[in-house]
């Protein structure tokens, strides 16, 4: 499935265009506010003139004063919040997207004003500016005061305003540096924090399809490897019904492994997936039949992929891929001595990369498993690294796991008690090394002297 082919990606332009419609037909009296002294007599002049030019001449419009369309436009939005006219505002703005110019400081600030009024009063009027809307040459998104890591989206807000708002996202990523910008912005975070949320299967599906674009892009697949967006969709696709939400997850699933440029980050996707048993739920989808071939496509090339992965599997790849996903469990290399013994100055690994998630994942998780199986893990790199209690100490960990040993949960207080052991065992093996090699120089000291 490829961007032209996708399907049920944009906003519901029926219901958009007719609120648009609703909306036009109602005229600001902007004397009213040129009187209550909210707009200024330059702007006020310049809105009566826009609002009745015809296409044509909108775009002479246009050529003729565009700075004084953007600065209008800006100084609108600033200084009316009335909700009606707000919408009315955004019509315009529309029309404006619609106009053909080469004047990029109109359509950067009516991009921006969209952005900035992504909320349940502007949601209607948005959706119809960015249906019409195609792309922008030269433009960013950062900078202009659009925040979609606060809660542009929202799960609280009304569905139908979400899906709105989602469908407006979809609409936007279609366009590569807006990708860039939404990843930059956190907005990630934004998306897996509805995902997280049990929201409905269309919102659902409108998520994953952001994911799906954002995917298309490879240098993004290395930066969405930090979002951990492969267990968020796993979950969602074990217990998905709807043929159209598993069919979004399948291709964003193969959009990571297909256009990761890095063979490392192809292979840490392929691994989460096996970690988060999507093999198995790739094994029970291809004995269904579907209509649709990229499904059976897409679950073919994943069943290839993952079972070659399978194959080079070691036991420090299935560790990692598992720290990774937050998602510890009592798997078998946890418990063995011969994985750590090998493997546990590998944690030390692109500036203790693991050791930073293991020591994060004692902070942040509400997981009693999750709690107890890090601080297990704690215990077992200083007792077979030589210098890991210094390395656990500077990353906080020795703090975080003493803090445990008070848990509610008694397997959480169990291993965090052992692991602060195997800590304190291995400073007083320390120190009884000094001490035994302070007694052994005492008596050189003495002769010379």
């Amino acid at each position: 499935m490829d961007i032209r082919g996708a399907v049920d990606a944009a906003v519901p332009t029926n219901i958009i265009a007719a609120k648009a419609a609703e909306v036009r037909a109602n005229k600001v009296n902007w004397q009213s506010y040129l009187q209550g002294q909210m707009i200024s007599a330059e702007d006020c002049e310049f809105i009566k003139k826009f609002e009745i030019a015809r296409s044509e001449d909108k775009q002479a419009v246009l050529t003729k004063e565009g700075h004084q369309c953007a600065k209008t436009f800006l100084n609108l939005m600033a200084h009316i919040s009335k909700e009606q006219t707000v919408q009315y505002i955004l019509t315009l703005i529309d029309d404006t997207l619609q106009v053909k110019t080469q004047c990029k400081n109109v359509l950067w600030t009516c991009l921006k004003i969209v952005l900035m009024n992504l909320h349940l009063h502007a949601a209607p009027i948005t959706g119809q500016v960015f249906w019409s809307y195609q792309r922008f040459e030269g433009c960013k998104l950062h900078g202009t005061g659009a925040e979609p890591g606060t809660g542009t989206i929202s799960p609280s807000e009304s569905s139908q305003y979400v899906q709105c708002v989602a469908g407006c996202l979809q609409l936007m990523l279609r366009v590569n540096e807006y990708r860039f910008a939404w990843v930059e912005a956190d907005g990630v975070n934004c998306i897996t924090a509805v995902l997280s949320n049990k929201c409905g299967f269309q919102l659902q599906y409108q998520m994953i399809f952001c994911v799906w674009l954002l995917a298309f892009s490879p240098q993004l697949c290395e930066q969405l490897r930090r979002y951990n967006v492969v267990p968020a969709l796993s979950d969602i696709l074990q217990e998905s019904v709807k043929e159209k939400v598993t069919r979004i997850i399948l291709a964003a699933f193969r959009n990571l492994l297909e256009k990761s440029a890095e063979r490392e980050t192809r292979q840490e996707y392929a691994l989460a997936m096996i970690q988060c048993k999507v093999l198995k739920q790739l094994e029970n989808l291809d004995q269904q039949k579907y209509d649709d071939e990229d499904i059976t496509d897409d679950i073919k090339f994943l069943l290839e992929r993952l079972g070659e992965s399978v194959q080079d599997l070691s036991s420090f790849d299935e560790y990692s891929s598992e720290l990774k996903s937050g998602r510890l469990e009592w798997s078998p290399v946890h418990k063995s001595e011969k994985f750590w013994r090998e493997n546990a100055v590998r944690l030390n690994e692109k500036n203790y990369e693991l050791l930073k998630i293991l020591t994060r994942l004692l902070e942040v998780s509400d997981d009693p498993q999750v709690i107890a199986v890090a601080a297990h893990d704690v215990g077992e790199y200083v007792r077979h690294y030589p210098r890991g209690k210094r390395v656990i100490e500077q990353l906080g960990g020795k703090q975080l796991v003493m803090n445990h040993m008070h848990h509610e949960d008694q397997l959480v207080r169990y291993n965090a008690l052992l692991a602060v052991q195997k800590l304190m065992v291995h400073n007083w093996e320390y120190l009884g090394k000094q001490l035994q090699s302070t007694e052994q120089s005492t008596p050189a000291v003495a002769a010379r002297s």
